[in-house]
């Protein structure tokens, strides 16, 4: 699949992963989360199913999307602050309890770094959340920026969170690939001005891969790596 993909950018000098979907199945902890706030309001309990396809925009977008189902608008609406509140409580009591990583992660980010690329993790989820559960996981070492969703003004699929990871990395968005597995990272990657990737295993919010418009797709973080690797041994 790898030998296929030619990026179309001058030598890659940084690396922007999403983290939910792309190196950790997080779809537990968003579904656990979530049924802890929902037995407060005494409604129904989601799925892991109904959840991935509201995973990937932020915590704001989940919850409406949750509460949508369950609730008359004006009702929902009425609740959402509260919602919102709760669920990072419970959320934080479980932040890594449910989760597991994808194939390959940390032997595609190790190689990413050997290969003297420079990593941030740039994400839609909570910064606190994505500073703990990247420590959990040991990976914290490799990244030298990590962005949440509420760590900017505006989160993916805006490019302003690929442009500022840039800025802090010091290297041009033209010379970075934005990694992900939904469409908001493409679409945040290529406002920037970047090559992007996609893996095909995580929940773009229901939709296949396929439809994203990307530079290509890789199995794994290793794959990514190795596409990385071909890509700058021709630049």
């Amino acid at each position: 699949m790898s030998d296929a993909i030619q990026l179309k950018a001058p030598r890659i000098e940084a690396a922007l992963i999403d983290l939910d979907g792309t190196m950790v199945d997080t779809a537990g902890d968003f579904a656990a989360g979530l049924n802890g706030m929902l037995a407060q309001f005494d409604a129904e309990e989601t799925t892991r199913e109904e959840v991935m396809g509201y995973v990937g925009k932020g915590s704001e977008h989940l919850i409406k999307s949750v509460l949508a189902p369950r609730f008359a608008a004006a009702d929902a609406q009425a609740r959402f602050d509260e919602a919102l509140a709760l669920y990072q409580d419970e959320y934080a009591k479980i932040n890594g309890r449910h989760t597991h990583l994808y194939p390959d992660v940390e032997a595609g980010l190790a190689a990413l770094r050997d290969a003297g690329v420079k990593l941030a993790c740039v994400t839609n989820k909570p910064h606190r959340f994505a500073v703990e559960l990247l420590a959990q996981y040991g990976f914290a070492k490799y990244f030298e920026v990590v962005l949440g969703g509420d760590s900017l003004a505006k989160k993916k699929p805006d490019p302003l969170p690929m442009l500022t990871a840039c800025e802090r990395l010091g290297v041009a968005p033209q010379a970075a690939v934005a990694i992900g597995d939904s469409e908001n990272d493409a679409l945040a990657g290529r406002a920037a001005g970047m090559a992007t990737l996609t893996v095909p295993y995580g929940y773009n919010h229901g939709q296949p891969v396929q439809q994203i418009q990307s530079d290509g797709i890789v199995a794994t973080l290793l794959e990514a790596a190795k596409v990385v690797a071909a890509h700058n041994t021709l630049t």
